[in-house]
């Protein structure tokens, strides 16, 4: 993998850059749809590539081991021949499943052991064992196995996971740099930054982690319910410290002023459930600010759903139309909405990344920032 610079904003940390892969190039700053069980979920592969222009999509090791398996994408020739998607793809290493799995999981030296959510059974995760699943899922960015501390976190318990996350990665790394690629195409191991919101612990891991002098570095443990401010404030503090020529993963963020805010601080990737997630449950994010399609409002509103969009479906289709499909549970309604916020957060990074290279993205942002957290 290699990443190239191509710009800077003047007046804020914003960057646009290029990250080449055997699967494709990937202009950042970008949006990453997640793929959880190997699909985007309610989009087809040609609808992502066609009308949302996604360059890169994200699997879940956790959701992928278990299901379908590993012996079943291995003899796919891995996740790209399994789901049909020829660009770049990235994994998790299922450490914020791990994290989410409080009730089922026990969090040890060598590893994490945890039961199914869906049938019970057992099974552990350890930084070797995770760098070989994600090499036979196949993706071209694996991440390192990490602890995600819960929020609020307790300073010692901060500490101490964030020092069995740092001997996690030298495993990480041994075992990756020890192993090669299953299906003939390179693969790039991230590491992950954690420390909760401690200054201290952030800066602690930001240097350890750009020790190991990889390709390219994640944040990890942000939007976990920790204030924005608090989201932002340790990530200027993180990027201050990684290295400007690699590029910048800021995992799990977030809805569309995160992003412009964390771009302006340096970020060069995101990825979240909430476009997808959200669109299912009838909230819309457009230029001008949030829909609830849910309500009444729209009942009767036969306006495109977003106005001088390129996207098909916002052009040849209403508001009202829309309202229908979701109130009335409809799949083409999750599929409408779900097309339309994906297009909508590939738009906006596509955008920054135009003013960034103009050198406008500074007062761009402020505008933007303004009108995307209005409801309408």
């Amino acid at each position: 993998m290699n990443f190239k610079l191509q710009a800077q904003d003047p007046l804020s940390k914003a960057r646009a850059g290029e990250i080449t892969t055997d699967h494709g190039t990937i202009q950042t700053p970008i949006f990453m749809p997640v793929g959880t069980a190997g699909t985007v979920k309610a989009v087809h592969q040609h609808e992502l590539l066609n009308d949302v222009n996604a360059q890169i999509i994200l699997g879940n090791t956790y959701h992928l081991y278990l299901r379908p398996g590993l012996n079943t994408l291995e003899q796919a020739g891995g996740l790209h021949k399994f789901n049909g998607w020829d660009k770049p793809i990235l994994t998790d290493s299922g450490g914020y499943q791990v994290y989410s799995l409080t009730e089922v999981r026990k969090i040890k030296e060598e590893g994490v052991t945890f039961r199914s959510h869906i049938d019970g059974s057992k099974h552990l995760f350890t930084p070797e064992n995770v760098m070989d699943t994600q090499r036979t899922i196949g993706a071209d960015i694996i991440m390192a196995f990490d602890e995600c501390t819960p929020y609020p976190c307790d300073y010692n318990y901060a500490r101490r996971s964030l020092d069995m996350t740092h001997r996690w990665l030298k495993r990480c790394c041994d075992r990756f740099d020890s192993t090669e690629p299953k299906y003939g195409y390179s693969q790039t191991l991230f590491p992950i930054v954690q420390g909760s919101v401690y200054k201290d612990l952030r800066i602690k891991s930001a240097e350890t982690i750009a020790s190991f002098e990889r390709e390219g570095n994640a944040i990890g443990g942000l939007s976990v319910g920790e204030p924005a401010e608090e989201m932002y404030a340790m990530t200027e503090v993180v990027c201050n410290i990684l290295p400007e020529q690699k590029p910048r993963y800021l995992m799990g963020v977030g809805t569309p002023v995160n992003i412009l805010e964390n771009i302006a601080l340096g970020i060069d990737m995101f990825d979240c459930v909430m476009p997808t997630r959200n669109a299912r449950n009838g909230m819309l994010f457009t230029k001008d600010g949030i829909i609830n399609i849910r309500n009444e409002k729209w009942k009767n509103d036969f306006s495109a759903i977003e106005a001088n969009s390129d996207l098909h479906v916002d052009r040849h289709h209403t508001k009202a139309y829309l309202r229908h499909l979701i109130t009335s549970g409809e799949i083409l309604g999750a599929q409408i909405a779900s097309l339309h916020n994906l297009h909508f957060y590939l738009w906006l990074v596509n955008t920054a990344r135009e003013k960034i290279i103009a050198g406008e993205f500074y007062e761009w942002k402020k505008t933007m920032v303004n009108r995307l957290g209005q409801r309408l």
